[in-house]
This record gives structure tokens, sequence and C-alpha cells, in this order.
């Protein structure tokens, strides 16, 4: 087993390369970079110059910057240089821990990502524990009352859910909840007086706020991880060896929870590690519907103002993330499953 994860372990790095080098290239060739935007800044700062001066040639455009100004970007940025070449610069960088410095804050990119972390960590976490918490128990209890009336209910519910993605249920609790009856707030993570509350009513404010986007967090994989523990535990309830430990007297609450159950667990086991990356880089879209400044909404940000450092420095941590993750998921097969070796 200790070879099996150490080659997998070195299959990170390739990985890794490999998934950084497209979305690099991408960046030096969709057009609207750093340099592209500056200009057409400048040129509408010297538009709207002009035109406040009354000047007669205000709306001619010049370029207003100059070919020595655009080659210091060019370098400055990195551009002037071929593509494998810039993108082994900038690897070689982050392998010292430098993700560079934001096009658009001008303030280095750790430092960005550093200050959101806890935010999306805080959302992760919780919604992660509430998602395996109430989804475990609600499939194991679907897959043992199968066809009756819950069933038929909760799966109306649950594939109602599923349908709609989260920051959609997201956008509709803000405008009944917050919008029309004033129950919640219309977003933040806290009120604007929390620095005057105390220790109880700091927490109580935070809770308050976290209610709506927990809901849209969790209702993406709700239904999926409820449907996959109720079919996981249906297959091994129909088992032979269910039914041969039941016509041999076996109570069936000690032949669900003492054997089939464990063996239903070994799907979910697989869905654990993939989720790291969802813990910690956060939902672009549903920060963005609550104005929830952590990684997702700095990344959704970032994509649209063209900040190709912040960009890749959030890829950077969610494609680590996402491999870690696949190899955590081996790890709690491993453990839940004995009879997995990894040869």
């Amino acid at each position: 087993m200790t070879a099996y994860f150490t080659r997998r372990l070195l299959l990170v790095i390739p990985t890794f390369i490999g998934i950084t080098l497209m979305v690099f290239a991408i960046t030096r060739f969709v057009p609207g970079g750093p340099i592209e935007r500056m200009i057409a800044e400048a040129q509408r700062m010297q538009v709207e110059g002009g035109s406040s001066r009354g000047s007669i040639g205000a709306g001619v455009q010049r370029q207003p910057l100059s070919d020595e100004q655009i080659a210091f970007l060019k370098q400055y940025y990195g551009f002037d240089k071929p593509l494998l070449n810039s993108y082994f610069a900038w690897l070689a960088k982050v392998v010292r821990g430098d993700l560079g410095v934001s096009t658009r804050y001008h303030d280095p990119v750790w430092e960005l990502i550093r200050t959101r972390i806890p935010i999306s960590l805080y959302f992760g976490l919780i919604s992660m524990a509430l998602t395996y918490g109430v989804c475990i128990p609600l499939g194991i209890v679907k897959a043992i009352r199968h066809k009756t009336a819950f069933d038929n209910i909760s799966s109306i519910v649950v594939f109602v859910g599923y349908a709609i993605p989260g920051w959609v249920i997201g956008l509709y609790l803000l405008v009944w909840l917050a919008g029309w009856w004033d129950v919640f707030p219309l977003g933040d993570l806290v009120s604007e007086n929390f620095d005057r509350l105390s220790l109880v009513e700091k927490l109580i404010d935070i809770a308050w706020h976290s209610v709506l986007p927990l809901i849209a967090y969790m209702i993406s994989a709700f239904a999926s991880m409820t449907f996959l523990m109720k079919n996981t535990l249906m297959d091994n309830l129909a088992a032979d060896y269910v039914r041969t430990a039941i016509a041999k007297g076996l109570p069936f609450r000690r032949a669900v929870f003492g054997h089939a159950l464990r063996n239903s667990m070994i799907p979910i086991a697989t869905s654990f590690g993939s989720i790291l990356s969802v813990i910690l880089t956060g939902s672009f879209l549903i920060e963005k519907v609550f104005n929830i400044d952590g990684m997702g909404l700095l990344g959704y940000e970032s994509l649209l103002e063209r900040d190709y450092p912040v960009v890749l420095g959030v890829l950077v941590i969610s494609a680590l993330l996402f491999l870690i993750g696949n190899i955590v998921s081996d790890i709690c097969v491993a453990l839940v499953d004995p009879r997995v070796q990894f040869e």
C-alpha cells in the first residue's frame, strides 16, 4: 500500500503541471489582459479629459501609452517571453511560495488568498458536516422505508432541490426571506455594527448571516449524497450475505447496521476526498450572490477583471486540493473496506 500511495503522490506533479500549463496558456491568448485593460482605461480617461476641456479633437482617440511603456509592461508581466519560458518562470516562483502580485489590488496574491481562506473554510466545513450528517441518516431511513409515503415525499423534495442550482435557490431565498419578509440579512457575513457587539452577540450575528448561504451550499450535494446512500444500502440489503444472515436469525437492525451499512459506506468514502477543494475554494456564484468575501468571490472577480495572477493562484490551491483529495478518497476506501489492498 505504501508503494501505491507513493506512486500516486508522484503522479500529482505531472498532473499539476498539465492543469496549470493549460490555464496559463489560456491567460496568454485570451484578449482583454492587464495591458489591454490599462490601455482602454487610459483611453477612457483621455476622452473624458478632452471632453471636459471642450477640445475640438476630444472624440479622437490616440494611443495613450508609448511603445517603450508597452514594452516595459510586457516585460513586467512576462508577456515578452515565449509561453513555456514564462510558464516555467512562474512555476519556479510558485515552488518558492511566490504566487505573484495582483494586477487589480497590487497586493501579493498569497496575502489576498490567505485573508479569505478562513471564510471559505468556515462555510465549507459546516456545509460538509451538515451534508454528511443529514444525507447519510436520511438515505438509511429511505432505504429501510422504501416506497412508503415518507420515501416518496422526501424523494420529491430532494429531486426538486437537485434540479435547481444552489446559487439560484440562494437568490430566491434572498428575495423572499431577506427582501420581502426581512427575516435574514441581504448579504455579507456580519452586520455593520459587528465590532460593537459582545462575543455572544457576534456569534449570533454570524449564525444569522450564515443560514441562507449554508442552505445554498448544501442543496447541490444533498440529493446526490442521499440517493447514493439509499441505493447502495438497498443493494447490500438485497445481497445474499445479508439475506442469509437474516434467515439464520440475525435481527434486521443488526443486519443493517452491522453488515450492510459498512459496505454501503464505500461509495460515500470515494467522494469524501473530492470535496476538499470545495471546502476551501468555496463556490463562485454562491459567494457572489451573498456577497461573501471568500475565495470563491475572489476568483470570480479576478476572472472578470482579468487578474491573471490571482486566477492562477486560486487555481494552484484548488488543483492541489483536488489531487490530494483523490488520494484521501483512496485512503478512506481502504479504511472502510479492509479487502482493499492497493497492490
